[in-house]
Parts: structure tokens; sequence; C-alpha cells
């Protein structure tokens, strides 16, 4: 196997990667499929494909991010649901993730952030309906990251598809 067929494996598992740490945080999500796709380009051998592979992916994997932010976001403010209690639900995540392994960090973000709003609100109800908003609204971005990073995933296939048959 020639360095450049290494190099496309590799990056081809880097965006797999990439593509689940849209979904689960802990692993790295959309900036790794952006330097797998450099990468690719870069020492993959593809030439001209490679580097509008990384254009083209480059786009998806910001507009990714950008989307993500952006709906996140909006929402959280629409709610009035203030940074702390994202932090509280990121905090309790980590511990979750340690305490309980695949599940736990999404329990422990649940969690964290309905006990942040519990005290901040001091309502049960208020706070149910504030935390469900909010992972709704994690949920939406991540959604939305994650279709974007398919995208990118999905152009670099094509891109590869494309150098095999070129060459």
């Amino acid at each position: 196997m020639d360095a450049e067929s290494v190099v496309t494996v590799l990056c081809g598992l880097a965006i797999v990667v990439g593509v689940i740490g849209t979904i689960i945080p802990v692993l790295p999500g959309s900036v790794l499929i952006g330097l797998s796709l450099l990468a690719w380009a870069l020492w993959g051998g593809a030439g001209a494909v490679g580097w509008i592979a990384f254009g083209i992916g480059a786009v998806f994997v910001l507009a990714g991010m950008a989307s993500s932010t952006v709906l996140t976001g909006r929402k959280l403010k629409q709610h009035r649901i203030p940074n702390r209690s994202i932090l509280a639900g990121v905090v309790l995540g980590i511990v979750g993730m340690f305490v309980l392994p695949v599940v736990g960090l999404f329990l422990g973000f649940a969690v964290g952030l309905f006990l942040n709003e519990l005290l901040r609100t001091r309502k049960f109800r208020g706070a149910i309906k504030t935390s469900a908003a909010a992972l709704k609204a994690t949920g939406l971005g991540m959604l939305a990251e994650f279709t974007l990073a398919c995208l990118a995933a999905s152009t670099w296939v094509v891109g590869v598809w494309i150098a095999v048959i070129a060459a």
C-alpha cells in the first residue's frame, strides 16, 4: 500500500470520527473533518480533485459549525436561558460521562441543566419548561452540524471516487 492510500484511509477514519463527534461532543467533530479534508488535499495525491473536495467540504464544515452556534444561541436567548445553566449542564455532563459511560454525558447534561434552572426559577414546571427548550435547542444545533458534517464527508467520498477513476 503506497503512502497516498494510507493517507486516504487515515483521513477517511478521521472523518468518520469527526461525524460521530458532532453527535458525541467528547470526540472532536467538525474541526477534525476540516483538518482531514485538508490533509487529504495536501498528501492524498488527488491533485486538483483533493483541493476541490477540501474547498466544498470546508464550506459544509464551516456552515455546520456556524448553524449549530446560531440556532442554539438564538433559541436559548429566546427562552432567556442563561449561560450559567448551560455551563452547569456541561459540568454535570462531563461527570456523568465517567459515572455512566455512553449515556452519562447526555443524562448529566440534562440533570445539570434542570437543577440549575430549578435553582434559578424556583419553580418545578418553569425549570422543566426551560430545560426542555434548552435541550431542544441543543439537539437542533447538533442535528444541523451533523447533517452538514455528513455532506462534507460525502464530498470527500465523491472526491476519492473521482480521484480513483481519474488515476
